[in-house]
């Protein structure tokens, strides 16, 4: 199949992705809201933080493009689907388009995004290239601002100050302890071709067995925080039960990651159930936003 613009620019934007920010920002503005959020407000937060995302991807599209051409031929610019103009002008459109659809939400939203903007081309074009654990980290403090922003836009319109978020989000953040987990485990599933264009991430420098040891730290300390909404008053007993499931798969695929035979075919099975259980967060935040449905009914 030949490379195209059009097929370029889906594969820049990785759409699946939307979900996974714009999405979570979403459910989480509904579940704090418990769905009393306006469909102006609603549509403005999933899009300027899937507007943002993809600006991200876009720009590291172009910092990787020597890289990509060694490891992934397919990606929009080595495969000649875009050239590094069009990428770049893409990118810088993208970000301009989410950081206007944050402002006109509110200010503390068009902060929020601004720092999230800046933290990915620091990503892009410095962190990733001298540490692949420091590039972890910051994903997922960038994947954490999705709780935050989901509560900043439900704020109004003079909000500006970050002091008016509330243990409902903050409550939330630690979940994205799992991210870090999840992309120390992909760097051990991807070590050879990070090694061919050297790109030095945590399983180069210490090895897969204790990379797998500090992702499982990641992971446990997800599945331990998780209820936190529910035990600080924050969300109520309905958000529970899921996140309860999740939490047990969590820290059960940890110990298993570090108690099997530290085996790629090992690595990636549980690093499959871990992605696989993640549903249970959007699913808890649903359920979350429809508790004063629930409780009436039971």
């Amino acid at each position: 199949m030949s490379a195209t613009p059009a097929r370029g620019l889906i594969a820049l934007l990785r759409l699946p992705y939307w979900m996974m920010t714009g999405g979570l920002a979403l459910l989480t503005s509904f579940a704090i809201t418990k769905g009393s959020l306006s469909l102006e407000i609603a549509l403005l937060t999933f899009f300027s933080m899937a507007s943002i995302t993809s600006a991200g991807f876009s720009l590291n599209d172009y910092f990787d493009r020597e890289s990509d051409a060694v490891i992934k031929p397919k990606r929009p610019i080595p495969s000649g689907a875009l050239s590094l103009k069009q990428v770049v002008a893409i990118s810088v459109l993208l970000f301009v388009v989410g950081l206007s659809l944050a402002a006109l939400i509110n200010k503390l939203s068009f902060i929020i995004l601004l720092i999230d903007s800046i933290l990915l081309v620091v990503y892009s074009a410095f962190i990733k290239r001298k540490s692949g654990f420091a590039a972890n980290i910051l994903i997922g403090i960038l994947t954490g601002t999705a709780f935050i922003y989901g509560e900043a836009v439900t704020l109004g319109l003079s909000i500006i100050s970050p002091t008016s978020l509330t243990l409902a989000s903050l409550s939330l953040y630690p979940i994205a302890c799992g991210t870090i987990g999840g992309n120390i485990v992909r760097d051990i599933l991807s070590l050879e071709g990070d090694s061919k264009v050297g790109y030095p991430t945590l399983p180069q420098k210490i090895g897969n067995n204790n990379a797998v040891r500090i992702a499982a730290v990641f992971f446990i300390a997800t599945g331990v925080l998780a209820p936190l909404p529910y035990l600080l008053s924050q969300f109520t007993i309905f958000y529970l039960p899921l996140i309860v499931v999740w939490s047990i798969l969590l820290i059960y695929s940890s110990i298993r990651l570090v108690t099997s035979a530290p085996t790629l075919q090992n690595v990636r099975k549980y690093e499959r159930l871990i992605t696989m259980s993640m549903i249970l967060l959007p699913l808890s935040l649903i359920i979350e936003t429809l508790s004063p449905i629930i409780g009436g009914i039971l």
